[in-house]
């Protein structure tokens, strides 16, 4: 059976962030907001819409 990798063709972030942010959500039942600061801590400037979008979009795929 084939698993299909998320795409991040047009995305402004490189994976490593995206799939960490969407780990941190759904790992540690944190809120979109509590991961922005989470981020931020690692002078990863994203707001938590854009994290939002990114569980929305990729979160599927990774529970693939």
């Amino acid at each position: 059976m084939k698993t299909k990798t998320p795409s991040y063709h047009r995305h402004r972030f490189p994976s490593e962030i995206i799939s960490h942010a969407v780990w941190l959500y759904h790992r540690f039942c944190l809120s979109f907001r509590e991961v922005e600061e989470l981020l931020a801590e690692r002078d990863i400037t994203v707001t938590y819409e854009t994290i939002h979008h990114w569980c929305r979009k990729l979160a599927p795929a990774y529970a693939r």
